[in-house]
Formats: C-alpha cells, structure tokens, sequence
C-alpha cells in the first residue's frame, strides 16, 4: 500500500469579494479592483470553489512530470490573479540620462521617449491594455491588476531604450527595471 500524497489536486484561498468562474475554456475572476479573463484548459483541469478555498483538480493522469507541471503552474496563475485583484500590482523603473536629458511622458497607450541619446526622432514603448504608467520624476511607476501584463509593460520600455553600436560601459542612457513587478502591500 503506497502512502504517496494525492498529486491530482491543488488548493487556493479565495479572499472574501472574489469570485473565479469558468465559462467553457475561459477563467473570468472578478474581484475589489476589477475583473480579469484568461485562458483555461478546461479539458485537462477542473476548478471547483466551496467555502473560500478553489480546488484545482487534474483530469490527466497524475503520475506524469508534465501533468505536475501543468497543475502547478495554474494554481500559481490562479494566486497571481486573486493577488492582483485583491492588492494590486506595481513595478519601477528609472530613467537614467547621462548624457542627453531625456523627456518621458505618458501618451495614450503608449511610453513616449523624446531626446534619447540626441536622437531626433522619440522612441515609444507599448503598455499592455491594463497597465497604467506614471512619471514621477526619474522614476516610471508602472501600476495593474495582472502581474504579467506589468512585467510585460516593463520590459517593452527596458526595450525600447535598447543601446545599439555603442559601448555600454560608457553609454548608461537607458530606462531601467530597479524593482521587478510585485504585489502592493496591503492597506
């Protein structure tokens, strides 16, 4: 008789005000700062909420590294979300111009660089629907409700900044990440 631990289920603690809900092959939660939809294979995985706690339960085989994996990471996606929904999410940047000084400014969905490096013509990074951007200063405050979509936002303005041709310990003109996207703390 085996005693190994049941590897077919997963749990997450569903606060008070939100709600998951699947419709066909999509998640829809909806919670204090707003609402979120994703992708859900509901063909391989089975969710289940009772008494605040979402039970994740696989429908594949349980034995198989690949289907661990993929319980894993949908209980993680799962957590993101009602973590982002519940606290929020936020990300920053800095603007550094060692050389020419840089304007940044928030346009519509779009981060628009003017002056980088003395270019003539502004660079613009692309903000994923759901992520709004602030400039305070030297710093870019990237703020959402999808730790995904705030990183991803981050790294479309490190990008855009992207030096080419030129030495990098001396050029250091850039916008840089100094603190990765992380959940808010709560208030």
């Amino acid at each position: 008789m085996s005693t190994e631990p049941d590897r077919s289920h997963a749990t997450v603690d569903v606060p008070a005000g939100v709600t998951l809900t699947v419709d066909g092959r999509h998640l829809k939660v909806k919670g204090p700062l707003g609402s979120a939809e994703r992708p859900f294979p509901s063909d391989v995985l089975a969710l289940e909420v009772k008494d605040g706690v979402a039970t994740l339960t696989l429908l594949l085989p349980p034995g198989r590294r690949a289907s661990q994996a993929l319980l894993g990471t949908w209980a993680a996606h799962v957590r993101n979300l009602v973590a982002g929904l519940t606290r929020g999410v936020e990300a920053r940047l800095k603007v550094v111009a060692a050389h020419f000084p840089m304007k940044v400014s928030v346009r519509g969905t779009d981060l628009v660089i003017e002056n980088f490096l003395g270019e003539k013509f502004p660079r613009a990074a692309h903000l994923v629907p759901g992520t709004a951007a602030q400039v305070d200063g030297e710093f870019v405050i990237l703020t959402g409700t999808d730790i995904e979509q705030v990183g991803q936002s981050g790294a479309n303005i490190e990008r855009a900044t992207r030096i080419r041709d030129y030495d990098p310990r001396v050029f250091q003109d850039g916008i840089y990440l100094t603190e990765r996207s992380h959940f808010k703390e709560a208030s």
